[in-house]
């Protein structure tokens, strides 16, 4: 099959895909053609707006379907509109996203509308209690939703292991249990946490929480949740080390064990991706910087088939 964009004429990264009417729907960041001195803090990221794409097939062409939310239409919002993500509940859908507020913090917004395209209307705050990057909203077993999200360096993940937002504060140490990505269970109006965000754990094949210097294991940013079999899958990206890698368990919040990498790095410096199942086959969707000559702040949404071995493994695969 191809492993072309997307999309061309605009620049996407950072695909949440979901089925919704029968189709697969691909909420990307929207990545703007404009040159920018990269830093490690992200601010060569400075997207402004979402755009909605829509399939009627993983192996077919993408509709975009124009801007669904603008940081202008935001009232707490300032910059930078990084990965989002979508979820369906009670006739309505939510769209959730990350932006720095007014001082500059990252903070979780949501939007709604009737609509899966959009326009999507946000709400005037935040959610109370949120704050990073990477929002993924996914509906366990028994019916509740949740939201997995956090993401290192400019993500700031690090800036709240007090509990309190430390703006200069670094990564553990190497010989420390790493950063963890955290875990919200959603309220019945999906607008706010119903409880306080915790620690999803990721733990090694001995039991061992992952440390810090572990690179080529440890969460970094980009968490997508999904279930097959009964098992939960909780995948991410190494950052850094560039992999794409999973943990399994057996409850939506963890602890979750290392099972592997299942992406190697592609073109560019980051990954981040989904993974959904669409008429009884399951596809990865990620984005890598071909189309921009290796940009990395100008990268593009793809999507290949993923297939799973008999032991519930992911199989490894090529960009």
């Amino acid at each position: 099959m191809s492993r072309q964009p997307l999309v061309t004429h605009i620049y996407t990264a950072d695909p949440s895909a979901h089925v919704f009417e029968g189709k697969v729907y691909i909420y990307p960041s929207h990545d703007l053609d404009l040159e920018a001195e990269e830093n490690d803090l992200g601010d060569q990221y400075a997207m402004t707006d979402y755009h909605v794409l829509s399939q009627e097939h993983p192996e077919g062409p993408a509709t975009d379907h124009g801007e669904a939310l603008h940081v202008a239409r935001v009232p707490w919002a300032s910059r930078q509109m990084w990965a989002p993500d979508a979820a369906y509940r009670n006739g309505r859908y939510y769209f959730y996203f990350p932006a720095r507020d007014r001082d500059h913090v990252f903070r979780i917004g949501v939007a709604t509308s009737d609509r899966p395209t959009g326009p999507f209307t946000p709400e005037p705050e935040p959610i109370p209690g949120s704050f990073s990057i990477d929002p993924c909203v996914f509906q366990a077993l028994d019916g509740e939703f949740y939201m997995v999200f956090g993401g290192l360096w400019g993500g700031q993940l690090q800036c709240w292991a007090s509990g309190t937002f430390v703006r200069d504060a670094e990564t553990p140490a190497d010989d420390r249990e790493a950063l963890r990505p955290k875990i919200a269970r959603m309220s019945p109006d999906m607008l706010t946490f119903a409880e306080p965000p915790r620690d999803a754990t990721i733990l090694d094949e001995a039991g061992a929480p992952l440390i810090s210097r572990d690179n080529d294991r440890r969460y970094f940013e980009g968490p997508w949740m999904h279930v097959y079999h009964g098992t939960y899958y909780l995948s991410y990206s190494t950052g850094d080390t560039h992999r794409l890698v999973y943990a399994t368990g057996s409850s939506p919040t963890g602890p979750f064990t290392y099972r592997g990498q299942f992406l190697t790095p592609p073109v560019g410096w980051t990954t981040h991706h989904s993974i959904v199942e669409f008429g009884g086959r399951w596809w990865l969707y990620y984005h890598d910087a071909t189309l921009s000559g290796g940009i990395s702040h100008k990268r593009s949404v793809k999507v290949q088939e993923l297939f799973y071995e008999p032991d519930g493994s992911i199989r490894l695969m090529e960009p």
